[in-house]
């Protein structure tokens, strides 16, 4: 994920809210723009937030294969038709690797980074899946999407499903979060982003030695359970940066956004407090 390929870019499809300094906010795998809406309903409320489909993922739709640094070549076509000179990006899991990415490119065009249960150098701790793990999760997916939240099936199925390893927190508005956001989701990425993903990670990822070179101030966030990037990557990847927080959630995992909403947000608002900078347009 060096440099953008050679296939040219297509138009995403994108949701803009609100007004004001830009942040593009980058969702993960799977996942789509409407995914980032816990970030992007509380932050539209004073900045312009821009969240894309990425391509091979929600009504970005392609057909032909594609690797992981077309993804670049879209984002940054994506600013310019939008005539956006510089922004805040907030980016989570695979968005806050393409986050990096994009500051190391073009670093003039980001004036922060807000990386969420991603790292430079990502590896995980996830154990083996077992079919009755795809089973429970089959059925605990199902029902929550009928109806969304209900304790009896996250007692039962649940947390008995891989969904112990995605969220610490097995409550009622967590659960919520799964069938609105997580479900859709994952039924609109394609094979092709699943197979550009993977070629990826099967390749070896490693921007550690190169984060140094990012001058913007960053927000690190983690959670402590997550079994998909490890906390320990996630604060590794804090420490190389020459400018950053980094803040780790106790009882929460991968998708701690959706655990503790308000907590991240609170904390995200301190953040841009300290450093009016990069919500700053002058700058």
């Amino acid at each position: 994920m060096v440099s953008p390929g050679k296939t040219r870019a297509i138009a995403l499809h994108t949701l803009v809210q609100g007004t004001g300094y830009p942040i593009l906010c980058l969702h993960g795998h799977p996942g789509r723009g409407q995914s980032m809406s816990v970030f992007t309903s509380h932050l539209a409320n004073r900045f312009q937030t821009i969240a894309p489909d990425l391509r091979g993922y929600g009504r970005s739709r392609v057909q032909a294969p594609f690797t992981m640094t077309d993804h670049l070549l879209d984002l940054q076509t994506l600013l310019d038709q939008r005539q956006i000179q510089r922004c805040l990006v907030l980016g989570w899991s695979l968005g806050g690797i393409l986050a990096i990415e994009l500051a190391l490119q073009i670093p003039h065009r980001v004036s922060g980074l807000i990386l969420v249960a991603t790292a430079a150098r990502p590896w995980g701790s996830h154990p083996p899946i077992s079919w009755q793990d795809y089973a429970l999760t089959g059925i605990a997916g199902t029902l929550n999407w009928l109806k969304p939240g209900w304790q009896w099936n996250i007692e039962q199925f649940g947390q008995r499903s891989l969904f112990r390893y995605l969220v610490q927190q097995h409550t009622p508005a967590t659960y919520q979060f799964l069938a609105s956001e997580a479900v859709p989701a994952y039924l609109q990425t394609s094979r092709q982003a699943t197979q550009a993903l993977y070629t990826a990670m099967g390749q070896g990822y490693n921007r550690l030695p190169d984060l140094a070179n990012i001058p913007c101030p960053c927000l690190v966030l983690a959670g402590a359970g997550d079994r998909h990037i490890s906390p320990i990557a996630s604060e590794e990847m804090a420490r190389h940066l020459t400018h950053s927080e980094w803040r780790c959630y106790p009882q929460t995992a991968h998708l701690f956004p959706w655990e503790i909403p308000h907590q991240v947000m609170t904390d995200i608002d301190q953040w841009l407090s300290q450093y009016p900078q990069v919500v700053a347009a002058d700058r």
